[in-house]
This record gives structure tokens, sequence and C-alpha cells, in this order.
């Protein structure tokens, strides 16, 4: 299981840690208008997706702000941010942040992608912060588990691998 810190103090995972070349777990997640949202929803498509522990931090603001950027020069990429923030607060926070390239959606219900990916932080109920690409066959094709929550993760390698996932 990958090691994982925050704020210097070790944290235990729940669930799975994923790993390249896994075929990607299904989740059931709520987008913000309350609607479900599966990996399958997004079938065919490449996904980079990224696990945030809350939109209300600065690094996660970041991070989100950073993957929106980029999200506009990524061709038939999906991108998706998963929190335990609720619906509402991430639609208020897409709404002032100006998000629209990424869709950020609830883990907050069943930590059904935190358990599945193996994100799920027992202590504190909130999800890891973590990056994955999952090409359009649905295999995990790149995989980051930030070993400090409050660092960011490597935006470079992440874009690099959604584009070579298509």
């Amino acid at each position: 299981m990958a090691s994982v810190t925050f704020k210097g103090n070790p944290v235990t995972l729940l669930g799975n840690e994923v790993k390249v070349g896994d075929q990607a777990p299904d989740f059931k997640v709520l987008a913000n208008d309350m609607s479900e949202v599966t990996l399958q929803n997004t079938k065919g498509q490449v996904r980079l997706i990224s696990a945030v522990p809350s939109l209300d931090t600065g690094v996660c603001d970041a991070e989100t702000r950073r993957f929106n950027e980029e999200a506009v020069k990524l061709d038939n990429v999906k991108v998706l941010t998963v929190s335990v923030d609720l619906p509402f607060a991430q639609k208020r926070w897409c709404g002032a942040a100006g998000i629209e390239n990424v869709q950020t959606v609830s883990d907050h219900r069943e930590l059904s992608f935190g358990e599945a990916y193996g994100v799920a932080i027992k202590e504190l109920r909130l999800l890891a912060r973590a990056v994955f690409v999952v090409d359009s066959n649905d295999k995990v094709t790149y995989v980051q588990y930030v070993s400090e929550v409050t660092d960011h993760p490597d935006y470079e390698a992440a874009v690099e691998a959604a584009k070579q996932a298509r």
C-alpha cells in the first residue's frame, strides 16, 4: 500500500492500491446536480482523475485550477476531480473559481472512489491526494499517490500520461 502522510503524520489508506496496468475499478460518486457518476459514464474516453481532500484548501484549489487549464489542451480527455466535499459546495466553488473544463464529483456518500482506488484516509474521512489516468479501454496507465497530502502532484507527468493514453 502507498505510504502517505498528512502534515507529516502517517495516515491509513483504506481500499486497494491501484497500479499501472490494472483494470480501472468502477466507482459511484455524485455530480454537482446529485446525479450518479461512475467510471462507465465516461467509457471510451481517456480519464484523468484527480483525488483531493477538499476544494476549500489552497493546494486542492490550485490543483483543480491547474487541471482546468490543462484540460483545454487535452483532446478527448475527461478530467474529473474527486473529493468528499458535498456536491453543493463543489458547485459553489466551481462557480466562484470559473471551473468549466473539469467535472467535480463528490465521494461523500459511500467513499466508493476512495476505497476502490485506495485513497480514503481512515483517520480523517478525506481522500489522499492522487492522480490516475485511465485509458479508453479502462486500463490504468498512470498513478501517482502523493506521499505528503499537502504537496502538489506532478502536473506535467499526469498531463503527458493523459496525452499518451489516447
